[in-house]
């Protein structure tokens, strides 16, 4: 007899896959959080995680953004105070002629009190576009233009900051400095004579501030985000908590229902194997008694319209004791396990599925142990009955050691093991099945994949 764990038939290179739905310690599975319960957590977590990175990132843009806004406005700022106080106090139309006294005294202003860490270039234009001064001496008369925005600054009285634009030609000089804030303002010499005042500002600043903002921007809400998911964490494995304690719960309340079942199943069988079946016995004999005898009186018709009864009947006994199989083997304890799977696989074949059984002569189990191998194989075999649509089904129970092993195989269309951990309806009896075993004290084993049969391995008796 075949007893391949994958069942009849299946391929030997296309197995399908193995879960341990039942372990010998309940409670080393119980002192374990629920796979689902870690589930959630771990999902917690990347989110939580994932929430703070995409929160780091916006605050960085906002610090960024923020930062340049508010350096640009301090920039216009020191520009507005540079002009009034330094640079037009001492500026004089003989610059723009190129007199080297009005030349050397803004040079000193501006080198004295202007030039610094954060301020790498001053020029001034005229209305040209013509660098009239700057305290890059090469700059000094060259002509490249004023945009639109630097004409708009020189007829106005506001200040304008922007991002440098490195690749203009007027900032060649400044190329070596990192990137560039430069604010401009228009500015008059004593004798009225407008011109722009451009000065450079180092970035560097704007990084600092922003990295500033970000820490005050960033830390106070990635800190409260975090506090938030702590505080719910409790609460979160409270909840999960009560989940799986009703989860238990119903599975408890269902196998209580399913042990009850089997008790009032053992009831009926006993009323009608000792009451109703006994009295169709005797009726039977009585009345094949009566056949025979008319059979010796010569009365034909009697006879056989009496054999016609008696046959009815015992049609009726034998479907009687197919159910009495159904609901309770009443030889599973005095005749032992192979007649009752015998039985079992009987009506597996009234279905159509070829099945079979084989329990080895040195398999011994007491009472408990014997019952729980019993109902497993039932309902592994219901199973095969109601699902599989398969066409073989094998039950082997065999010692293996120390230990006695019943696998149950089919070659039917199997099933997503996930329906162990969230099963639907109709299929609440194999995750039952799982915490029957393991209150057992066994192991239950299953292989299956959808289209590739089902294997499930009940061990009993394993150290």
């Amino acid at each position: 007899m075949s007893t391949d764990p994958r069942g009849p038939g299946a391929d030997a290179d296309a197995a399908p896959p193995s879960v341990t739905v039942a372990r010998p310690s309940a409670r080393a599975v119980e002192a374990t959080p629920a796979p689902g319960r870690r589930r959630v957590l771990a999902w917690v977590a990347l989110v939580t995680v994932l929430v703070v990175v995409a929160v780091s990132i916006a605050a960085s843009a906002a610090a960024r953004a923020l930062a340049e806004a508010e350096s640009v406005r301090d920039a216009a700022d020191r520009v507005d105070r540079i002009a009034d106080a330094l640079v037009e106090p001492v500026l004089t139309d003989a610059l723009l002629t190129g007199d080297a006294g009005a030349s050397a005294a803004l040079d000193r202003e501006v080198r004295d009190h202007v030039l610094s860490t954060s301020i790498v270039r001053v020029k001034l234009w005229d209305a040209d576009g013509r660098v009239a001064w700057s305290d890059e001496p090469r700059l000094i008369g060259q002509v490249f233009g004023l945009s639109d925005e630097d004409l708009e600054a020189l007829e106005s009285d506001g200040v304008e900051a922007e991002v440098s634009d490195l690749d203009e030609p007027e900032n060649v000089y400044e190329r070596g400095e990192g990137r560039l804030l430069e604010a401009y303002r228009a500015v008059r010499t004593v004798e009225g004579t407008p011109l722009l005042l451009e000065v450079y500002f180092r970035y560097d600043e704007v990084l600092e501030r922003s990295g500033q903002l970000w820490a005050g921007f960033a830390g106070i809400t990635i800190g409260s985000i975090v506090l938030v998911v702590v505080l719910l964490v409790p609460v979160l494995w409270r909840l999960l908590g009560a989940v799986e304690r009703g989860r238990r719960q119903r599975e408890a309340l269902l196998e209580r229902a399913l042990d009850a079942s089997a008790a009032e199943r053992r009831r009926i069988a006993g009323a009608l194997h000792d009451g109703l079946v006994q009295d169709l016995v005797a009726t039977s004999f009585a009345l094949s008694a009566e056949q025979a005898a008319a059979g010796r009186r010569g009365d034909a018709a009697t006879a056989e319209g009496l054999g016609t009864v008696v046959g009815a009947m015992r049609g009726s006994i034998a479907g009687l004791r197919t159910l009495l199989v159904d609901l309770y083997p009443p030889n599973l304890v005095r005749a032992g396990l192979g007649p009752a799977l015998d039985d079992l696989v009987r009506g597996l074949r009234s279905r159509g599925v070829e099945a079979s059984a084989t329990v080895d002569d040195d398999v011994v189990l007491d009472d408990d142990d014997l019952r729980l191998v019993f109902r497993v194989v039932q309902e592994c075999l219901a199973n095969v009955a109601k699902h599989a649509r398969a066409g073989t089904a094998t039950v082997v129970v065999r010692r293996e050691g120390a230990a006695v092993v019943a696998t149950v195989a089919d070659d039917g269309v199997g099933f997503d093991p996930v329906l162990l951990e969230r099963p639907e309806h109709g299929h609440l009896g194999l995750r039952v099945l799982a915490d029957v075993a393991r209150e057992g004290g066994a192991t239950l084993e299953l292989a299956t994949a959808p289209g590739r049969g089902t294997r499930w391995r009940l061990t009993v008796g394993a150290p």
